[in-house]
């Protein structure tokens, strides 16, 4: 086996592998301070696409995480650069709020219930049934199905919330119509966070808490990938899947030294 470069790049999910349920993982800090201290590029990656970087990065700052805003890459983010190279200031109807819309809007997008090119779903905390509704009767009529992320619950402090991927399952057993899902386990979002800072797949490494998204979109992306016990996939859990990371640990504290 070809021995792999040094690692000079690296990608991190955020939920179960920084934060978990609002608070930060043990390390975590001591992590993105030692990344920002390197001379090494990174990239928070995250399939929420309800808020902006500039909104992530306050709120990982009130949790003890000092994480610039340009080093944050959403769903909506990958979204929008999808859409831009494959039909430039095109339209859309929007399901999701500010970090999905803004990023359209950023693109020349027009945000629109009339004859739109796409229906673009993203994550909102108040899906409503009349803009359901609405996505249904225009993906019938031809919008082409874009969403943003597969994942078909939330965490919250309550307990789970539907999310993008079950809200688009209700919208493709109504149409018949299969959804284009950007984020991950997508490798384009990684391919996009890696081109806006020049990254290379052989120098990159992938930190991430689930097999099923973190995990396989390194992977398939050529990347190192790394799977912290901190979050939703647990070690007993591993060889249940067909692939497996290049290493496994108990949580980012472990990748100190590494960087």
């Amino acid at each position: 086996m070809t021995e792999r470069k040094p690692i000079q790049t690296w990608l991190s999910d955020m939920d179960g592998v920084l934060v978990h349920e609002g608070h930060p993982v043990p390390g975590a800090d001591v992590f993105v301070k030692r990344l920002r201290e390197s001379a090494k590029s990174f990239k928070l990656l995250t399939n929420n696409s309800i808020y902006t970087p500039r909104d992530l990065a306050v709120r990982l700052r009130a949790g003890g995480l000092d994480v610039p805003e340009e080093a944050i890459f959403t769903s909506a983010m990958a979204t929008a650069r999808f859409l831009d190279d494959q039909r430039p200031r095109g339209s859309a109807y929007v399901i999701g709020e500010a970090g999905l819309t803004t990023e359209l809007h950023e693109i020349g997008y027009v945000l629109t219930d009339i004859d739109p090119d796409y229906v673009v779903l993203g994550e909102t905390r108040t899906y409503s049934f009349t803009q359901i509704t609405k996505a249904i009767r225009l993906v019938e009529a031809g919008a082409r199905f874009i969403a943003t992320n597969p994942d078909p619950v939330g965490p919250s402090n309550e307990g789970s919330l539907p999310a993008c991927g079950a809200v688009a399952a209700m919208i493709t057993k109504a149409t018949g119509v299969e959804p284009y899902f950007v984020g991950k386990p997508n490798p384009m979002m990684m391919r996009h966070a890696l081109n806006a800072i020049d990254g290379h797949s052989e120098t990159t490494a992938m930190i991430g808490d689930r097999m099923d998204t973190d995990i396989v979109c390194g992977m398939e992306a050529g990347l190192y990938t790394i799977l912290v016990l901190s979050g939703v996939t647990q070690r007993e859990q591993v060889d249940r899947f067909p692939f497996r990371p290049s290493l496994i640990v108990d949580s980012v504290a472990d990748l100190v030294d590494r960087i």
